[in-house]
This record gives C-alpha cells, sequence and structure tokens, in this order.
C-alpha cells in the first residue's frame, strides 16, 4: 500500500497548466525605416480537445441497453440492481457521457454490454478522431467506473487512421499479456522516451478511489528534458525543434482505446455471474491544441472541423505551406527559439501590397515584386517618392501611403517629409509650400514685394501696381524707376534720342573772337605799374 500511494503522489506532480505561451504571432515596432512588423513563433492555446472530437466504437452495437440488460456490481456479484436500457434516457449509457461535464450525481458513464459470451474475448475498441493534427500538452486520462480493464492497448494515429502505433500497453501481467517487461514512466531517459513500455501501474483491481483513473504521461515525458517542474523549457523546445521523432511522438490525428479484459478483481472467472464484468468509463480527458507549426495562434472549429488561421503568408490545415505566389523559399515550421519569442521562419511579407515576391539567392534575400498602393522596397514597407507615410493606417491598409501634392511653382521637388512637409523654396511656406512669406507675394510662385507707395516708392514719376511692379514714365526704367532709360541705349544719354538737353558746339568766328579778346585783357593787365 506504502508503495501504491507513492506512485499515486509521483503521478500528482504539479507541473505549469501551459508549457510555453507564443501566442502573438506578430507586433509592429519602430526601426530605421519606421513603423514594421516583428514576427515571432505562435501557436493556439491548449484546450480540452475532448469537445472537438468523433467517437466511433467497434463493434458498433457494444454499448448496452439494446435488450436492456440487469448489472451486478464488480466487488459485489449478489448486488445487481444497476438496469441499462437505451430506450430510457435515465437508463442509457451512450458514448456521448464520456466526454460530458464531470461532477454530476449520479455519475453518467458509457457502458459496454456484458461479458455474456465468456470465454470469448470481450473486445471493443474506442476511436477518437479529431480530422486535424493535435499536440499533446498534457497528460491523457480515463475514469473507469467498473473497475479498470485488465488488460488495455492506447493506440495513435498520425495519417488519419489510416495506419496506427501503440503508445502504451497496460496489463495486470505484462509477461503474460504482451510478453513485455513491466516498466513506469519513472524508468525512461532521454535517450529511452520514445520506447514504448507495458505498465501495470494501472490495471489493478477497484481498491481504492483512486484506481479509477488510468493515464498516459505526457508530462513526464517532458519532464526528462524540461526537469521535474518544467522549469527548463528552453531545453525541451531545443530538441523538439531539433528531433522530428520526439516531436511526432506527441503529435495525433487519432487516439484508439484498445480494450481487451475487463476487471474481473480475482484470478479467475465467475462463469456464473458474467453481468459483474463490463467496461464503464466516466470520463476522457485529451489536453492537447491544433498544430499549426508555429504559425497561427488561433484554431476555428467550423462545419465539424477545427482548421488554423494561418499567419506568415502560410496556408493549409497546419498552415504547412505557403501561400500561392509566396514562395520564395521551401515553405519552413517555425521555431520555438530564441525564448521567448521563436523564430516565425517568415520568408515573404509584402503586407498585402504585393502577391508575388523573389529569392535573391546571391543576397539569400527573398523581396516583393511590384509593390502596389504607392508603396516600394524589400517588403513593401515604405512610400513611393512624392508619396508620405499615413500614419493612422496600419502597414496592411490600402491607404497606407498619401501622395504629397508638393505645390509645384511653390516647392523644391514633389518629395516631402516623413510628416508630409514639402521644401519650399525661397519666400514659400506652408506644408505644400503654397503660401508666402510676409514680404512676399503669390503669382505662380512666391515673388518678393516691390513697391507699396509708403516705404518702397516708385520714383521720377513712376506709380505702384499691385505692390509688385512700378509703371514707370517713358523716360525712366529700373525696379523703382530709378534709372534714365537712355543709361541702357546705344549712345548713352549724350546721343540724340537720350532725351537730355541738346549742347551745339560754338562757331569758328566765335572762337576767333574769344581768343583775341583774351589777348586784350592780358595786354592790359601788364602796361599798369605794380603796386607795392
Amino acid at each position: 500500500l506504502i508503495h501504491t500511494q507513492a506512485l499515486y503522489l509521483h503521478r500528482l506532480t504539479h507541473y505549469p497548466a501551459a508549457w510555453g505561451h507564443y501566442d502573438v504571432c506578430k507586433s509592429q515596432v519602430y526601426s530605421d525605416e519606421g513603423l514594421t512588423w516583428d514576427y515571432m513563433a505562435c501557436q493556439p492555446e491548449a484546450a480540452d480537445m475532448t469537445q472537438y472530437l468523433k467517437v466511433t466504437l467497434d463493434p458498433p452495437n457494444i454499448t448496452c441497453g439494446d435488450p436492456p440488460e440487469t448489472y451486478c456490481a464488480l466487488e459485489n456479484p449478489y448486488m445487481c440492481n444497476n438496469e441499462c436500457d437505451a430506450s430510457t434516457e435515465e437508463l442509457a449509457h451512450p458514448p456521448e457521457l464520456m466526454f460530458d461535464t464531470e461532477g454530476r450525481n449520479p455519475t453518467t458513464f458509457w457502458q459496454s454490454t456484458s461479458w455474456k459470451k465468456y470465454p470469448k474475448a470481450l473486445l471493443v475498441n474506442i476511436t477518437l478522431s479529431w480530422n486535424k493534427t493535435i499536440e499533446l500538452t498534457d497528460d491523457i486520462v480515463l475514469t473507469f467506473e467498473s473497475g479498470r480493464p485488465e488488460q488495455m492497448v492506447l493506440e495513435k494515429s498520425l495519417d488519419y487512421g489510416r495506419t496506427w502505433q501503440p503508445y502504451q500497453f497496460y496489463a495486470t501481467d505484462c509477461l503474460d499479456a504482451f510478453t513485455m517487461e513491466p516498466k513506469t514512466v519513472q524508468d525512461l531517459t532521454q535517450q529511452t522516451l520514445l520506447d514504448i513500455i507495458c505498465t501495470e501501474e494501472y490495471s489493478r483491481g477497484y481498491v481504492w478511489k483512486y484506481d479509477k483513473t488510468v493515464r498516459f504521461e505526457i508530462k513526464d515525458r517532458f519532464a526528462l528534458f524540461a526537469g521535474p517542474r518544467l522549469h527548463n523549457m528552453a531545453s525541451l523546445y531545443g530538441q523538439l525543434d531539433t528531433t522530428k521523432k520526439l516531436r511526432d511522438f506527441f503529435t495525433i490525428t487519432d487516439l484508439r482505446i484498445r480494450l481487451l479484459r475487463p476487471a474481473t478483481g480475482a484470478t479467475t472467472v465467475d462463469e456464473n455471474n458474467l453481468s459483474r464484468y463490463f467496461y464503464a468509463i466516466s470520463d476522457i480527458k485529451v489536453q492537447g491544441r491544433c498544430k499549426c507549426n508555429l504559425h497561427a495562434n488561433s484554431c476555428v472549429y467550423d462545419k465539424e472541423k477545427l482548421s488554423c488561421e494561418c499567419e506568415h503568408n502560410t496556408t493549409g490545415p497546419d498552415c504547412g505551406r505557403c501561400k500561392r505566389n509566396y514562395q520564395g523559399r521551401a515553405w519552413s515550421a517555425g521555431s520555438y527559439l530564441p525564448i521567448p519569442k521563436g523564430t516565425a521562419n517568415i520568408y515573404c511579407e509584402c503586407f498585402g501590397h504585393s502577391n508575388r515576391c523573389s529569392y535573391i539567392e546571391l543576397l539569400n534575400t527573398v523581396i516583393c515584386v511590384s509593390c502596389k498602393h504607392n508603396t516600394r522596397g524589400q517588403h513593401c514597407q515604405l512610400c513611393k517618392l512624392g508619396y508620405y507615410r499615413n500614419a493612422s493606417a496600419e502597414l496592411d491598409d490600402e491607404n497606407v501611403c498619401i501622395e504629397c501634392n508638393c505645390n509645384p511653382y511653390g516647392s523644391v521637388s514633389d518629395r516631402c517629409n516623413g510628416t508630409g512637409f514639402c521644401i519650399c523654396k525661397e519666400g514659400t511656406t506652408g506644408p505644400k509650400c503654397q503660401e508666402c512669406l510676409p514680404g512676399y507675394l503669390w503669382d505662380n510662385g512666391c515673388k518678393s514685394r516691390v513697391c507699396d507707395n509708403e516705404l518702397l516708392r516708385c520714383q521720377n514719376g513712376g506709380t505702384c501696381i499691385n505692390n509688385v511692379r512700378c509703371n514707370c514714365p517713358s523716360a525712366y526704367t529700373g525696379l523703382l524707376c530709378e534709372k534714365p532709360r537712355c543709361e541702357s541705349e546705344l549712345g548713352g544719354c549724350g546721343g540724340p534720342d537720350s532725351g537730355q538737353a541738346h549742347l551745339t558746339p560754338p562757331s569758328t568766328s566765335r572762337l576767333l573772337l574769344l581768343l583775341l579778346l583774351g589777348s586784350a585783357l592780358l595786354r592790359e593787365a601788364s602796361s599798369r605799374p605794380a603796386v607795392l
């Protein structure tokens, strides 16, 4: 009994409820190129997978109640007041009761027919199918209501039930039932984790309350890599990333419970009370998540089918291939490492602005081809020249890039900065260079103010027209009519058409008269006596 209790206490070892989160596939971050996406490995949250399965029994008529039967208690062959009648809801025990809400009183359970055909074996196959790959995250637990079977096999399929492999054998005597040495999960090591074992731990009779359950220990196997309390998840993730057989070991599409011999509670079968022997299961727990290859964080159940809501430009029920036109490189599953974000292994992201990618082997990179919606760049994450980023739009919005609309007369070019402001010419201002600074006036661009009849007056009789030019008299020119027009003409301002006063040259007779007059004055001056 002490040994039994010790084993039970080990099975109750506390492990974290969820091993790893990875619940975000991408997030927006700021980089040198502005706001962009950071991609991460992601997976759906673990859940109770029994709410999505289809259950099949073989043989199909193995459920009790048709015709009605009376059953005896295993531990008391004279207590035969249990009735099974498929036509009465209160007395029926259909397969759905293996997956209903627990905690009801009385307990609900599925029940098989009794072992009426002894010594022919009472064989039952219970198949659980998801039509989807599932990753197991916690122990598989079966709860029996009439004693645990003396012989049982748990099997798995990875190809939707076409082929089956054993997960674990269960028996009261492993050597006798399956010619296998009995072992427990504690006997396994990292090197032997994938070994298929037979255990006698869950096949004892109905002795105490905890003997109702049969387990397939998932978390004890995780603990071989992650430590007793699953604290070193990096080690487990590293193994799952690099060892396909290990990853496949915890992956299923179907489970099959093969019940080979019911509990008898003794070494021999009481042939006079065969109504004591049958199978009854009140609960089956299968905790797991949709397998999405770390490319989705949600899984939807629609039209009785599970499918991943794929990210990272992947598609398919398990996100197992690239979207059309996103096949720049071969598809790859995501990676759990490095913790805590993992690696998305995404090769082509164009934010919805292109549906074609090209792999450039020389650069070992993938670029988007023919970016639309006025975008450009390796991932169509930048705006074309002449456009700027719409801060209120997501990167995958068709309106992510807005035209600069720079005024062609007031701006240096049609380009603008990241906030939509254009580069303006001298004297011009405004977001689009459509306004003038003080001292300038708009005339297909901003031109400096010329005159105002107050401080900047037109000269020489000129008049100011609209503050932009002086209307000068015909003899003057210049910005303020300050220049004689003759200065720019041939001959200068002395010419006959200069507009200046005309000077007539003196005649010869006049020149002689002036010379005679000058010489007479000189003689008169020399004849006068000197005054001391």
